[in-house]
């Protein structure tokens, strides 16, 4: 009885400043102890992915496919003279769509063709950024939809962050249980989400913004990158 009392207050406790690990283990039938470790880390940035567009009016299907093949076909050879290796390019397929005219009680007016492309582009070297901007709007690119900054050892701090999490899990539950007088008895159950980076989108911004040039912000960004497990320990 005194074991079951002490869980329920445990857990009590417990759900005053986080989220009780999961409505499963919050009904199991004996002494048990929830706990959830997080953990947190900001890492420098070192490549980009930058996605670009293009997009193209025109009076006509063909005018508005032309001007937009043009400027894929030229931003892609200056990536290539760059050194951009192409399993780092991604360019999706064109989209043309007709645009109307629209006037009450007339019928709808044909003026025209929007075609439009994107174009995503991973940048191993920040350094580089600023340029391979500049040779998209050379090369007829008029929209920069979002530079999203990233890590080349993400995976290595998604580890990291995993067991700092874990362990902040592990130090939570035995604080807890020798606060209470109790003591843990292994492990019951564990539930563990993969987590995403947050990767800062560093600029957002069409051909007819003032200035692209923002190099230095680059070399200055970092990833913040999380993690989260929740765990159900018995307790003796």
């Amino acid at each position: 009885m005194k074991s079951s009392i002490i869980a329920a207050v445990i857990s009590t406790v417990i759900a005053s400043t986080s989220f009780v690990a999961s409505a499963q283990a919050a009904d199991v039938d004996f002494a048990h102890l929830n706990t959830i470790g997080t953990s947190e880390l900001t890492v420098k940035a070192d490549m980009a992915e930058v996605n670009v567009e293009v997009v193209i009016k025109a009076k006509t299907a063909q005018e508005a496919k032309r001007g937009s093949d043009k400027a894929v076909a030229s931003f892609l050879a200056r990536l290539e003279k760059a050194g951009v290796d192409k399993s780092l390019i991604q360019s999706a397929n064109i989209n043309l769509q007709p645009q109307y005219h629209y006037e009450k009680n007339k019928p709808n007016q044909l003026i025209g063709y929007n075609a439009n492309r994107r174009i995503t582009v991973t940048v191993m070297d920040l350094a580089k950024l600023n340029s391979i901007l500049d040779s998209a709007l050379e090369q007829g690119i008029n929209r920069i939809n979002n530079i999203a900054l990233k890590s080349s050892k993400e995976a290595e701090y998604v580890e990291q962050a995993r067991m700092a999490a874990i362990k902040d899990a592990q130090q939570k539950a035995k604080s807890l249980a020798e606060g209470f007088g109790e003591e843990l008895d292994g492990v019951w159950q564990i539930s563990y989400f993969e987590q995403r980076p947050i990767q800062p989108v560093m600029l957002r911004m069409n051909s007819e913004a003032k200035s692209f040039d923002a190099g230095q912000s680059y070399q200055q960004g970092q990833v913040m990158i999380k993690d989260r497990v929740e765990v159900t320990y018995r307790l003796k």
